[in-house]
């Protein structure tokens, strides 16, 4: 069964956030606090916080279960889609399935570009690792990393200390053997797709795949972040999510710097 909370007004349209891969539906807290005037819907993915007893996690099952929660809930009211890393990708492959279900979507840090050379690499790696990946010291390492620092660490290392091994590998070979669907062209979505500037070339490119492959595409490229803009700088993610669902618009050069003062 699949397992989401709500927020806000219940008889608006709805927003559904799809949380990244190894953390949870509360890396969310600083929008859904933000969007009260919305139905904020936060599903929690499989192999994660309360389902992290299935290991068995797939972006395309989890596209299609997030479709029927959607379909069965909508009514008549528009729907907008935030996603973020592997929810990206999920959200991408729900706009592929669904051409005409969401109104918009906000898609940040996809990878689209499959990293085949390293697939082979992620069991060892991690059955080597996993040990670490539970030291507190090395994962405050890894948070500061993920933007998942200050207030968000200790909600992230219960993250890890709950993620199984199975689930870990998982999410890896999923999201790093991730392309974009075939339909996706098809889509009427308004998407903006955002990126961090300090992000890796491999999810620029990305960002500039996925913007070339849909005419309803707009791509923004946030300056002097990396991945994890969310948590990072929510007050400006926030702004950028409720100009584009409201609007159809990108936040002006001026608007971002001065968030990031």
């Amino acid at each position: 069964m699949f397992i989401y909370e709500e927020f806000g007004m219940l008889d608006k349209p709805i927003l559904l956030f799809i949380h990244g891969g190894g953390v949870g539906g509360w890396m969310w807290d600083g929008q859904v606090d933000y969007f009260k005037e919305y139905h904020c819907i936060v599903p929690t993915l499989a192999g994660h916080s309360s389902r992290n007893d299935e290991t068995a996690f797939s972006i395309e099952k989890s596209a299609v279960e997030l479709i029927e929660l959607i379909e069965s809930i909508k009514g008549d009211r528009p729907v907008h889609l935030i996603g973020f890393s592997i929810g990206a990708q999920i959200g991408l492959t729900m706009v592929s399935l669904k051409p005409r279900l969401f109104e918009t979507a906000v898609i940040n840090s996809a990878l689209i570009i499959p990293q085949k050379s390293l697939l082979p690499f992620i069991t060892p790696t991690v059955k080597l690792s996993f040990p670490l990946i539970k030291n507190r010291t090395f994962a405050r390492m890894q948070a500061k990393e993920l933007h998942m620092e200050g207030e968000w660490f200790e909600k992230y290392y219960e993250e890890t200390l709950k993620i199984k091994k199975e689930t870990l590998c998982t999410v890896l070979q999923e999201n790093m053997s991730f392309t974009l669907p075939i339909s996706f062209w098809e889509s009427t979505t308004k998407m903006l797709v955002t990126v961090g500037e300090k992000e890796k070339g491999i999810m620029q490119k990305s960002a500039d795949q996925i913007t070339s492959a849909n005419q309803n595409c707009c791509k923004l490229v946030i300056p002097r972040i990396g991945h994890g803009l969310p948590t990072a700088l929510p007050s400006l993610f926030n702004k950028i999510v409720a100009l584009w669902i409201e609007e159809q618009r990108i936040l002006d050069e001026e608007a971002i710097q001065n968030e990031l003062l």
